[in-house]
């Protein structure tokens, strides 16, 4: 049987524009609007707009814009394994071969939302980039709609709209406004036009947590067998979610998510919600996943399962990261608490190999915050975080560059393949072997931004340990976690 046959379709005005058809955007904002719409407190349909030409909207079109989000993990010790149709999709199209229908959605006067994800790579100033016809960038793809919009209904204050990126960089919403308005000033639109994007329409900077598999490519019968009909755009993801939105101006009311139970923040500073992801969450996989794979385990939920290793995860966590997150601490343990469960997802196999991916940039940005304000704090050295960078150097150690990156050994014989940036491989391949080999690597500032030997006795103790993991990881880990 297939979808169609399974639900009613809702009659919503449209009052979001979504840029972007991917799995993300599918399980998360379309989600929740579809909860908010069962709740009765949004009434208001999307427009899915497919931004680039790559990719087909034949499933939408086949499945009347229906599909289903399942949501598998576990939820407060609870295994969740929950599925919902998705009805909050009004239409979908294609900006360039359904230009004058994705024209028109500027012109309605029910809109009110902008949501995107057009990937880190999305959100650039392209100064090339033309307002005839349609732009090939995002913010000159908004920037014509927007200005489209303005034209409609002649520079009228109460149309302008709420504009939610969701693209993974920093400041997001700021960057695509700073495109917008570069790009009005390039294509030499009205200095009113301009006043009205900058007084009229709100930029948020957004914050989004959610692991989306998508598809469930191999084994999708068996997923529809359990659903009881076809969906060839179910969407697969986990029961965790959290969408924090920052914004000048309160938009709470808008968009009450919060009111019915979903995970949306609103505040003027995502700040310390993004430190708190960056350190708690990834601070916890790169400062064990390295450690782990030495260790003999192969994936995250294993070394959750893992007595030694995953006592690891937890103090390193509980101990070091977590008292050094600017936020109340009860609320950081929650998190830390939720990152747990996570990482033990009985339906993901998140591979600590996948993670050890440029893991020398991500121990500076995830790990050294928590390590300095560690050291600042309590006058000493973080035992645990500091062990992780001796594991990082051991995971790293070999001399065996080839062109697809550093071939290196497991203590058991098994060789793996190191991925990183070119002079990283280079630095550990040229010094792995060389006397004064760990004081290199603290003192190379330009892996860490600064001298790692600076802080009293770190080499040391950096040896120290680096020596115990290369002599027996097993007993490394189980002294160090005493």
């Amino acid at each position: 049987m297939n979808i169609k046959k399974m639900t009613a379709k809702n009659d919503y005005p449209i009052k979001v524009v979504q840029f972007g058809e991917g799995n993300f955007l599918r399980a998360f904002v379309d989600y929740f609007i579809d909860i908010a719409n069962e709740k009765g407190v949004f009434g208001g349909g999307i427009a899915i707009v497919k931004p680039i030409s790559f990719g087909s909207l034949d499933a939408f079109r086949e499945q009347n814009n229906l599909y289903t989000v399942v949501l598998r993990g576990k939820e407060n010790g609870e295994v969740i394994n929950s599925s919902r149709v998705i009805t909050s999709v009004r239409k979908v199209l294609d900006c360039k071969d359904d230009f004058d229908e994705y024209m028109a959605l500027a012109r309605l006067d029910t809109l009110r939302f902008v949501v995107s994800n057009t990937t880190e790579a999305g959100i650039v100033l392209d100064e090339k980039d033309h307002l005839d016809g349609l732009p090939e960038t995002y913010p000159g793809k908004l920037t014509k709609f927007l200005y489209e919009r303005y034209n409609a209904f002649s520079d009228d204050k109460e149309k302008g709209l709420v504009i939610l990126p969701v693209e993974l960089i920093e400041n997001n919403g700021g960057k695509l406004k700073d495109c917008v308005l570069a790009l009005s000033k390039i294509w030499d639109l009205p200095q009113e036009f301009i006043n009205w994007v900058e007084g009229n329409n709100v930029f948020c900077s957004t914050l989004v947590d959610r692991i989306v598999t998508g598809y469930p490519r191999g084994y999708a019968d068996k997923v529809c067998a359990e659903l009881g009909y076809e969906d060839k755009l179910v969407d697969i993801g986990e029961p965790f979610g959290l969408w924090v939105i920052e914004s000048k101006k309160d938009i709470s009311e808008e968009l009450p998510f919060d009111k019915i139970g979903l995970p949306v923040v609103f505040t003027d500073d995502q700040k310390p919600y993004r430190e708190r992801k960056v350190r708690v969450l990834n601070g916890a996989h790169t400062s064990s996943v390295l450690a782990g794979y030495l260790y003999g385990l192969d994936i995250v939920r294993d070394c959750m399962y893992d007595e030694v290793m995953g006592k690891f995860v937890r103090k390193v966590v509980n101990e070091e990261i977590v008292p050094q997150v600017n936020l109340p601490i009860d609320e950081v343990k929650a998190f830390a608490s939720s990152v747990f469960e996570r990482f033990e997802n009985p339906f993901i196999d998140h591979a600590l190999l996948s993670i050890s991916l440029n893991s020398v940039s991500k121990w500076k940005a995830r790990v050294l915050p928590s390590f300095k304000d560690y050291y600042k704090n309590n006058g000493k050295l973080p035992k645990l975080i500091t062990f992780s960078f001796a594991a990082l150097l051991a995971f790293y150690s070999s001399n065996d560059l080839r062109d697809d990156g550093l071939y290196a050994k497991r203590p058991d014989g098994d060789e793996y393949v190191i991925h990183d940036d070119k002079a990283v491989l280079e630095f550990f391949a040229e010094n792995t072997s060389t006397p004064g080999f760990i004081e290199k690597v603290c003192k190379n500032t330009a892996f860490w931004g600064e001298d790692m030997t600076k802080y009293e006795g770190f080499a040391e103790t950096v040896s120290a340990f680096y020596a115990d993991i290369r002599n027996d990881i097993k007993s490394a880990l189980s002294e160090v976690i005493k």
